[in-house]
């Protein structure tokens, strides 16, 4: 590709992006309310999908230091939406798991958000979305390696 059309698609790469993730993070704020912010429901979400977790496989998970995980975790546990539960053959391991509060406000959400994707997604023919996300799992691997590359791993 010529540095003309390679530098058009960059800048078209980023302008959509910056569009498309403002007012995704928007819509989706809107579906879960006052109750969370976005990174605290997508916590809420990895805890549910995964039943029990640390809050190490938290930050590996979401790419953050886990000072950063704790002071969410802290705030969802104070609004009662997380269990702490330490291992019993090793006291230093604590296990995260949802609450029935955490998991009926989830769950809650979770059902406005999809039938928001799905208000979306369903204005697409089928093999445009296939394809779309095909290629976003794409991008998100090469993304992946390409720190695991920079990291040395």
């Amino acid at each position: 590709m010529d540095k003309k059309l390679i530098q058009e698609l960059i800048d078209r790469y980023v302008n959509v992006s910056f569009k498309v993730t403002k007012k995704a993070e928007t819509l989706i704020k809107e579906q879960i309310g006052n109750d969370l912010t976005n990174d605290q429901h997508y916590m809420l979400r990895y805890i549910h999908h995964a039943e029990k977790c640390t809050s190490s496989e938290l930050a590996e998970a979401f790419d953050v230091n886990k000072s950063a995980i704790t002071a969410i975790i802290n705030r969802l546990v104070e609004k009662g939406l997380i269990d702490r539960k330490r291992d019993e053959t090793d006291r230093r391991v604590v296990y995260l798991t949802l609450s029935q509060s955490g998991t009926d406000l989830f769950e809650k959400t979770e059902k406005r958000i999809h039938k928001l994707v799905e208000s979306i997604i369903t204005k697409f023919e089928r093999e445009e979305i296939t394809g779309f996300i095909e290629t976003y799992e794409k991008l998100s691997e090469m993304l992946q390696k390409m720190e695991k590359e920079q990291l040395g791993e």
